[in-house]
């Protein structure tokens, strides 16, 4: 039995779509409905203190954490922006199960101990469900915590494996070693080349986690990796002897699962070398066009594999991006996307479950837990997306490279 929600906005840029939620197998949609600027939703931010375990004032409170600073703010900005306006959606559209809900970010800079800090910030504040952390390290030393406290946890790109250990904790993004399987099925079945360079970090849980996968599939797909060069945190800047290696195998192309900051220096210095392989990346490749002073035309043709596209011509995508770029002034990344799924995943478990702010923190995590294995959304990273016991979502894997300095969705 599906019961049918409609959400209207009060913004003068008004799209509106369906959502849809059910008892055993729910459907809903998390890009339902999209707010322009003026949209008159409660404010992101709250200063309001709260103390227990439960809501005190009638309205959920969700958390998030992740880096609006430092090297990685990028993703965290993203997030803090993509989560911001999936719940001024939700509560101009009357909320969940009737509630309001309160939107608290705390940054981290991607540091395991001010992430740790930021949560409990986010505990005095009254916090009952995360939308956490950003980045894996601080998402795994969060995680620890979240589970001695049963809060659930919705991470939208923590990929780690060890993000989603706990039973409490599930994940918008695909793990470390899915990405890397898929992106050496894709590599084959497409068949973009057959010599393969691999440059990776090896003091990185992500970059370790997607390159033993990827090599691991690779031999499966026919694929020869001709050099798999590893660098570190502290030898991150020179990239000439990993690229000279892959250069001297004949390799076709260069799969990088690595950040998009050492990616810019790649690129840059294979230009240097007269070395002009295909590139290849995965999630962490997604705001590589935003590097200061990176001419990002050398990144033209670069591949990466990632849930979503910002030009995809779907209603869905078409919505979020004139809403996000109407709220914000940028055109918003696949972090963004992540984390707009996860609220719009907690909204649908919630309303599973038919919970309620006033619940205790440990009865809502709970119901969380039971539901999300029960729902399905059509979310901006996923048509008919669901989450299995162990917290990892199943949803096709979509590639983009960029065309023309923009990203543009591959077959």
């Amino acid at each position: 039995m599906k019961k049918t929600v409609s959400m209207v906005l009060a913004a003068a840029m008004l799209a509106s779509l369906t959502a849809c939620s059910g008892s055993s197998s729910t459907s809903t949609t998390a890009a339902d409905t999209t707010a322009a600027a003026e949209t008159t939703a409660a404010s992101a931010e709250t200063t309001a203190a709260a103390a227990g375990t439960e809501s005190k004032d009638g309205t959920f409170k969700i958390g998030a954490i992740g880096p609006s600073t430092g090297g990685a703010a990028v993703y965290g900005i993203a997030v803090k922006e993509g989560a911001e306006l999936a719940i001024q959606e939700i509560n101009a559209a009357g909320g969940i199960n009737g509630y309001q809900v309160e939107y608290n970010f705390q940054d981290d800079e991607n540091d395991v101990e001010k992430s740790i800090n930021a949560y409990n910030t986010l505990k005095d504040w009254g916090m009952q469900m995360l939308v956490g952390t950003t980045t894996s390290n601080p998402c795994i030393s969060v995680a620890a915590e979240s589970k001695n406290d049963n809060l659930f946890q919705i991470t939208p790109s923590g990929s780690a494996v060890e993000c989603v250990e706990n039973d409490n904790v599930f994940r918008v993004c695909f793990s470390d070693p899915d990405q890397g399987a898929a992106s050496a099925q894709y590599i084959g079945e497409h068949k973009l080349a057959s010599k393969i360079g691999i440059i990776y970090d090896s003091s990185s849980v992500y970059s370790t986690g997607i390159m033993d996968k990827f090599t691991a599939e690779a031999a499966n797909q026919g694929l020869e990796i001709v050099s798999s060069e590893a660098f570190t945190a502290e030898t991150n800047t020179d990239f000439t002897t990993q690229l000279q290696k892959a250069k001297d195998g004949g390799a076709e192309l260069v799969f990088l699962p690595i950040y998009y900051t050492e990616a810019s220096l790649i690129l840059k210095q294979a230009d240097q070398m007269g070395f002009k392989p295909a590139f290849f990346g995965c999630d962490g490749m997604d705001g590589i066009l935003q590097v200061e002073n990176f001419d990002t035309s050398l990144a033209e043709d670069l591949m990466l594999l990632t849930p979503f596209v910002a030009d995809a011509q779907d209603e869905l995508t078409q919505n979020f991006v004139k809403a996000y770029e109407a709220a914000y002034g940028s055109t918003p990344i696949q972090f963004a996307a992540d984390a707009y799924d996860g609220v719009y995943a907690i909204k649908a478990a919630a309303e599973d479950a038919n919970l309620t702010p006033d619940m205790s923190v440990s009865d809502l995590c709970e119901g969380l837990k039971a539901s999300m294995t029960k729902i399905k959304i059509d979310g901006l990273t996923g048509l008919d997306m669901t989450w299995n016991a162990a917290g990892e979502p199943e949803k096709a894997p979509k590639a983009m490279k960029i065309v023309d300095g923009v990203y543009t969705a591959m077959d």
